[in-house]
């Protein structure tokens, strides 16, 4: 007997509802797209055909709101989890103008407008005029995708929303208890702690919390659920402190920033999730507010969605133009400022809800605002995209690290212990652009071909595609029958003109008194490439700090720029410091570079390395080192590096650590040369426009013509 199914309008049969709810979030993007249009926008417009005041289809129930708050949250969560840290702090100060800027600008027009030309209360007046200082970061996820997410624009603007957004959402606690005749003395103390409270506890106990969770449980089903936890715990805390949760979410992906390499499975997923699931579903959700309808019973509606709208899109291009004209921004960066601040939703709808359940607003302000959300989140939206893409074109490519790349990564994996660490090492070092030159390589000696090998030997290289595809990464699996396990190791290199060798130690292994042992000496002494030994003692993620240990003379090693490109990566890639030690002519070259290539870093001078154990005192729980190495009797080496086994199994056996062989020329006099060689300058600028910056600075610094 079949079960009689209620097919009745609006649907409330819970399966049904979800299957409307993702043919829409399938559908709608493909067909906006064909017809160049924002897939978001057609989300929205899909949301009001859809919506009781279309044709009725769903209503906007608990289930929806639920689900569209979550969706707002993610949203504020990944634009603090993606920001870039180091532009971030860098920009600061600019973060804070625009934030002032984006809300005093609103605040002073929408009073004005609020007051003298829809003829409000002057309470009222203020209330409205917070709903236009306000703004939702709907066009982040279109910038993201187009890869301009880093921009210093854009880290600018999202400092800014959340200044401005604190700070309307402060005007609208404030004008609430006012008008409940509640604002005393004590309401001030107790909302200005409550505040201070959630703040630093956000700020300092998250990562504290996350990097203990981090390091006891790595499987990433635990690790993506307690991430989810963390967002819905900042949002909870900040309504806790009396302000809204949008606030908490955004705190929450900045205090877990340093924690989630922003090349990984976990980050994959968060990314996935959210913008497959949950702000799709938050998008259908503002749609559904749009009431057609009042547009046709009378002119005052339209008249106050006339004067909102307005009066929102300019005050918002006044702050963007502002900070342009103050910064000297491109035209570009001013769009991509103007549309990440001009779309209204969240906290907009916060206030209007509020204010209208209190009677500061009327019917007409409740519809306006509605026809202001879309049109604001439509013109955002086309603003944004043309800003990322003028961007796109005025600089050559969207990220540096889009450029061409003749990148391949070798990991050769024996142990599943490690096969993890180096995979994700491997992960974080690599261009943006190699999506599928890392090859996992497993050998099997001829003498040892039992069925159980084989099948242990496919599950590792089983695990390293799994790990890559996490990532959005194709880990390419290769198994060799050999006599020899350096022979393999060499043919592979050989065949696939591999440029980069990631190989690791086991925990519980330490440097063996004949060096690295004779297969890794092997690899180093039979091979150009790159090589990077690994121990890993904690996850990548949760180390604070690296030091990077550079030798005298690295600079005029012709592969300085390769493996120095990789460190770069790997600080732009994991929230970790980088803390550079090497002689003030090497320092001055990295300061060069990070002018225009920012990451989170800090300069020491060192060039004694007789005193290499002067180091130890800097190494601290959660800080990892990176000893970049050199071969025999090359222009970076040093008689200590004999010695640094021994200091290693002393002194740092607690620490993760990496040593790192450069690509080296023959003799030193062969670097000028190298550097004249025009395969390997095309090599050097193939890392985009970081390898155009470093090949720049070091012919400067060393007088190369």
């Amino acid at each position: 007997m079949l079960l009689a199914l209620d097919l009745t309008l609006p649907i409330s049969n819970p399966t049904v509802q979800f299957l409307v709810l993702f043919t829409i979030v399938l559908v709608a993007p493909i067909i906006f797209n064909k017809i160049k249009v924002p897939s978001l926008i057609g989300l929205i417009i899909a949301g009001a055909i859809i919506g009781p005041f279309g044709l009725s289809v769903m209503s906007r129930d608990s289930n929806m709101i639920m689900l569209g708050n979550a969706g707002l949250l993610y949203i504020m969560f990944l634009a603090g989890i993606e920001i870039d840290v180091a532009e971030f702090k860098k920009n600061s100060s600019r973060s804070l103008v625009f934030g002032l800027l984006t809300f005093t600008i609103p605040m002073v027009i929408g009073i004005f407008a609020g007051y003298y030309l829809l003829k409000l209360s002057m309470i009222s007046s203020v209330l409205l005029a917070s709903m236009f200082a306000s703004h939702t970061l709907i066009a982040y996820p279109i910038i993201s995708k187009l890869g301009a997410g880093k921009n210093r624009a854009v880290t600018v603007a999202i400092g800014g929303t959340m200044i401005t957004d604190t700070l309307a959402l402060l005007v609208l606690a404030v004008i609430i208890s006012m008008n409940e005749g509640q604002v005393t003395p004590a309401f001030w103390t107790q909302l200005t702690l409550s505040i201070i409270v959630f703040t630093l506890t956000v700020v300092f106990l998250f990562p504290i919390i996350g990097r203990w969770f981090f390091k006891k449980f790595q499987d990433s089903a635990s690790q993506f659920i307690f991430v989810m936890m963390m967002i819905f715990l900042g949002g909870f805390l900040a309504e806790l402190a009396g302000i809204e949760a949008i606030i908490g979410a955004f705190l929450a992906g900045l205090a877990m920033n340093k924690l989630i390499p922003h090349v990984s499975p976990l980050m994959n997923r968060i990314d996935f999730v959210g913008n497959a699931i949950f702000i799709p579903i938050f998008l259908i959700s503002v749609g559904m507010l749009i009431n057609y309808r009042a547009f046709v019973t009378g002119f005052e509606t339209i008249k106050v969605a006339i004067v909102m709208t307005v009066v929102a899109i300019s005050a918002k291009f006044l702050a963007a133009w502002a900070t342009q004209k103050i910064y000297g921004y491109s035209k570009a960066e001013r769009m991509l400022i103007f549309g990440l601040s001009n779309a209204q939703a969240a906290a907009t709808l916060a206030a209007v809800m509020v204010g209208h359940r209190v009677g500061l607003l009327d019917d007409n302000i409740l519809n306006g605002t509605i026809v202001m959300i879309l049109i604001t989140c439509t013109v955002a939206s086309f603003r944004a995209q043309k800003g990322a893409i003028g961007l796109s074109f005025a600089e050559g490519s969207l990220e540096d690290e889009d450029a061409a790349t003749e990148e391949r990564i070798l990991i050769p994996v024996a142990n599943k212990e490690t096969l993890k660490d180096l995979v994700e090492l491997s992960l974080v070092i690599k261009s943006k652009a190699n999506t599928q030159d890392l090859y996992a390589l497993n050998i099997i000696k001829s003498t040892e071909t039992a069925p159980q090998i084989e099948k242990e030997s496919q599950k590792l290289l089983d695990e390293a595609v799994r790990l890559g595809a996490g990532a959005e990464t194709i880990v390419q699996p290769l198994r060799r029958y050999d006599m020899n396990v350096l022979n393999g190791i060499l043919g592979i290199v050989k065949k696939y003109s591999i440029t980069d060798v990631v190989m690791g130690l086991h925990v519980k292994q330490e440097i063996s008194e004949s060096f690295l042992g004779s297969l890794i000496e092997g690899v180093l002494d039979k091979t150009r490439s790159t090589t990077f030994i690994y121990k890993a003692i904690q996850p990548l993620s949760t180390v604070k700090k690296r030091l990077v240990i550079i030798p005298p003379n690295a600079d005029k090693e012709i592969g300085f720029p390769f493996w120095l490109s990789k460190i770069w990566n790997l600080g732009r890639n994991t929230g970790a410091k980088l803390s550079f030690y090497a002689t003030e002519h090497i320092l001055d070259i990295l300061r060069q570079i990070n002018k225009t290539h920012p990451i989170d870093v800090e300069f020491k001078e060192f060039s004694d390395w007789d005193d290499f154990l002067v180091l130890s005192k800097e190494i601290g729980k959660d800080v990892g080192l990176v000893i970049v190495m050199s071969r025999l009797r090359k222009a970076s080496y040093h008689e200590t590096m004999k010695r640094i086994p021994d200091y290693i199994n002393k002194y740092f056996k607690s620490s993760n650590f990496m040593l790192l062989y450069p690509i080296q020329s023959a003799t030193p006099d062969d670097y000028h040369n190298d550097m004249t060689n025009a395969s390997l300058l095309a090599s050097i600028r193939n890392l985009g426009g970081f390898g155009e910056t470093i090949l720049s600075t070091i012919k400067k610094n060393n007088k190369l013509e």
